[in-house]
């Protein structure tokens, strides 16, 4: 099996100074459960090359077993400085695609127009499409065959506005995951804050922030399986 994951390659958080980027955990729990499923990995992001790291997402307090083992993983280091460009990617060559959160998303994959046909693709072929915390953003501009946006009158989840507010973050994103997916249509659904929440709707499986990344893994691995 072919798994395609895509990165963010924003580094600003907003007009803060601050810097933001894909979050650590919800990058390197899935990579795991798919590595040690047999699966072939492929890393892609929209400028190519080494994604940028939440910084915050190093802090002691964020580590888990996966990304001790991330962080001994010389391998894996080398394939996440070195992801292929999304503009030449092909949905076809692939079984499932899966996107990390972090911040990064909410500017770049929203809008990103090989992000937002590639996700089409997917789910068009009727295969996995996984997205984590802030990354259901990047479903925020994909349209149905029908032309209507994917989400609606889909079961889906993402970091809700009670986590974003937890991080002080409510007025800095350009918008808010759980208010956009309510404001498309879809049927937003949420566990309590920061405890893993997984939503499936057929082969669209998203998971509410980074304590859901291995299940929302799991759960394309079960499909796929």
């Amino acid at each position: 099996m072919n798994v395609l994951m895509v990165i963010t390659s924003h580094d600003k958080l907003g007009d803060t100074g601050l810097k933001t980027g894909f979050w650590l955990e919800e990058f390197a729990s899935p990579y795991y459960r798919f590595k040690d499923s047999g699966f072939n990995i492929t890393l892609a992001s929209p400028a190519g090359g080494q994604p940028p790291l939440d910084p915050t997402s190093e802090q002691p307090d964020y580590q888990t077993p996966a990304t001790d083992r991330f962080a001994g993983d010389s391998h894996a280091q080398l394939q996440l400085a070195s992801t292929q460009v999304l503009a030449d990617v092909n949905a076809d060559d692939y079984d499932a695609v899966f996107y990390p959160g972090g911040h990064g998303p909410l500017w770049d994959l929203t809008n990103d127009a090989d992000s937002i046909a590639l996700i089409a693709r997917f789910h068009q072929a009727n295969k996995p499409v996984g997205l984590v915390c802030h990354a259901p953003g990047a479903l925020k501009n994909v349209k149905a065959a029908d032309g209507t946006p994917l989400v609606a009158g889909k079961k889906v989840t993402g970091f809700t506005n009670t986590e974003e507010a937890a991080v002080q973050l409510t007025d800095i994103v350009p918008y808010l995951v759980e208010d956009m997916m309510i404001a498309h249509g879809a049927l937003y659904c949420k566990g309590d804050d920061w405890s893993s929440y997984v939503a499936v709707d057929g082969t669209l499986i998203t998971g509410q922030n980074p304590a859901s990344s291995a299940a929302v893994a799991d759960e394309i691995i079960k499909q796929l399986k």
